[in-house]
């Protein structure tokens, strides 16, 4: 089996593989090694034919507070690591190298986990920033304990919304905008009812009610589920989903670039400073 640095690979029951983040100190900040290491994993379970369905979970209080800003050697990682996707340009100068990267690691990696062929469930408990979106969404289903918040606070940033740009399709076209605007937290109980969350659980039995649902769609013929999936995805395609999350990609980058002329550096820096005040430089 093989080992990870920052999760952890579990096959807890038959026919099921379990990812959990592992790094709780962090608060399962999402460094570039994680990413990989997750996508790898994902890889790990989906060409694995004695599995069926894919949980992601994280140890710790929350699930993940988004991208780690405190990482120092993240263009090296994903230079010394074999690439995904097929963009080129990152050593380059200007917005050119930001968009490359961000094609790669960001939203390049959440479309990949979309379309894995294979059921997954997010499990998710505490809080679940900004890139952690970017984790959950791509999932076809999510699990939330009660204690779960959800936030996209890139507006705060000086950004126009996080990369994987999912959030008419999971809360509606009002409550995105309010999301966006404010930056406040959604509520386990108010995603569910907009429909983002298929189970609200108490937090004690995340874990065991994630496992069982896995385990009944694992019952499943495979192969049906993989088109049940397919055909889903693309009737949300058809919807404008992929123009929408291009667009949106398109104004994130227009961002970057705005605030590296006016203030020097990819996000406003006031975000930074409040930042770096809380343990770790995770989003708070």
């Amino acid at each position: 089996m093989t080992e990870f640095e920052t999760l952890l690979y579990e096959q807890p029951a038959e026919k099921i593989a379990r990812i959990v983040l592992n790094r709780p100190e962090a608060r399962n900040a999402q460094s570039m090694r994680m990413l990989y290491e997750l996508n790898d994993a994902f890889d790990l379970a989906a060409q694995d034919d004695s599995v069926s369905v894919i949980i992601l979970a994280a140890n710790g209080p929350h699930f993940s507070a988004g991208h780690d800003l405190r990482e120092r050697d993240a263009l090296q990682v994903v230079a010394d690591h074999q690439r995904v996707g097929t963009w080129c340009g990152f050593g380059c100068a200007g917005a050119e190298s930001q968009m490359a990267f961000e094609k790669e690691m960001y939203i390049g990696l959440s479309e990949r986990w979309r379309n894995l062929p294979k059921p997954t469930i997010a499990a998710v408990q505490g809080k679940v920033i900004a890139g952690g979106l970017m984790l959950v969404w791509p999932c076809d289903l999510i699990v939330a304990a009660d204690d779960a918040l959800f936030q996209d606070n890139t507006v705060s940033m000086g950004v126009s919304g996080a990369e994987f740009f999912n959030h008419p399709f999971e809360v509606g076209v009002r409550k995105a905008k309010e999301m966006l605007f404010t930056s406040d937290f959604l509520t386990a109980a108010e995603v569910h009812r907009l429909g983002m969350v298929n189970h609200v659980v108490p937090l004690a039995e995340l874990e065991s009610f994630s496992l069982q649902l896995a385990s009944r769609i694992a019952e499943k013929p495979l192969f049906a589920l993989q088109l049940a999936k397919e055909a889903v995805n693309v009737a949300q395609d058809n919807q404008g989903r992929v123009n929408a999350m291009q667009t949106s990609f398109a104004y994130h980058q227009l961002c970057h670039s705005h605030n590296q002329q006016v203030h020097g550096m990819i996000i406003d820096p006031a975000f930074m400073q409040r930042t770096f005040r809380t343990k770790n430089g995770a989003m708070s």
